[in-house]
């Protein structure tokens, strides 16, 4: 069998990464099947899920990289993970991305906000002085154990510190060595353009709904020289929105009849956990 190629190898054929944003099993597999070249681990959608708290710096190292192996074992398309400040310091970080790669994250996201870190589309965030960033970027590309795991190095500071300190830093993480680099949350158009014209990296970009950057097109982000695209909170936004339905049609009809909401059926949901292959063992190996 040919192995699949990496995301690495993606974007050394100049290939435009989408990845949806997954944050456990179900929504992993249903992304894994829909044919996307990435998927993305949204620290948001793993605190949220996992501890039902705000992604405010209250996910662990161990609580995200659990995750994450989970996730990246369970499904064939290259990972990209959220692993917020690297969880501390220096030596935190080479831990991480031990850590993370291990477990089979080829893409490793880390920011400069001050810990305890914030959702990027946030108030209040606040940064780490950029000489001590760019400790972090060396230590993480000199800790990973193969060229193929890209660092993902990201600034919060458009918010408190403007666009121009954001492009600054974001070429200084280029010339650190980061792979990727990723300014996040622009809060226009021309803003996106000025970073794609401005900084000579692999860019990364965050479509939020209803957050600070404007929504734009696959299209629009590669002329403006992005390479990839996260839409981290769509799928469990969904989800929370369609379980909502469910619970007010049950709680004010007392059933399901009529009620129209898009849901699997137990044969749909039966192939997406994995049953037609249980069923075939079975059969294969029940006992006469």
């Amino acid at each position: 069998m040919v192995a699949a190629p990496t995301l690495k190898q993606l974007l050394d054929t100049g290939e435009f990464i989408l990845a949806p944003g997954v944050f456990e099993m179900l929504s992993a597999r249903i992304a894994d099947d829909m044919g996307f070249n990435a998927l993305y681990m949204t620290g948001y959608g793993i605190s949220v899920s996992h501890l039902g708290l705000a992604d405010a710096g209250l996910a662990t190292y161990s609580d995200m990289v659990g995750r994450a192996r989970v996730i990246a074992q369970g499904t064939r398309t290259p990972l990209i993970a959220d692993a917020d400040t690297g969880y501390g310091g220096l030596l935190n970080v080479r831990h991480t991305v031990r850590g993370y790669e291990e477990a089979g994250v080829q893409g490793i996201q880390m920011e400069d906000q001050e810990m305890p870190k914030k959702c990027g589309h946030t108030p209040g965030k606040r940064v780490i002085p950029l000489a001590d960033m760019l400790r972090k970027i060396e230590v993480a590309v000199n800790s990973r154990r193969s060229d193929s795991t890209l660092i993902i190095a990201r600034t919060d500071c458009r918010a408190s510190e403007g666009l121009d300190a954001a492009i600054a830093r974001g070429k200084a993480f280029a010339q650190a060595g980061a792979d990727v680099v990723f300014i996040e949350a622009p809060e226009s158009e021309d803003e996106f353009r000025r970073i794609g014209e401005e900084i000579d990296a692999r860019l990364f970009a965050n479509l939020v709904p209803g957050g600070k950057s404007p929504m734009l097109s696959s299209e629009k982000l590669k002329r403006y020289g992005y390479d990839i695209a996260i839409y981290p909170s769509a799928l469990f936004a969904a989800a929370c929105a369609s379980m909502k339905a469910v619970c007010a049609q049950l709680r004010e009809h007392g059933s399901l009849i009529g009620a129209g909401i898009p849901m699997f059926d137990i044969d749909e949901m039966h192939r997406l956990v994995g049953f037609p292959e249980i069923w075939a063992f079975e059969k294969k190996y029940a006992e006469p």
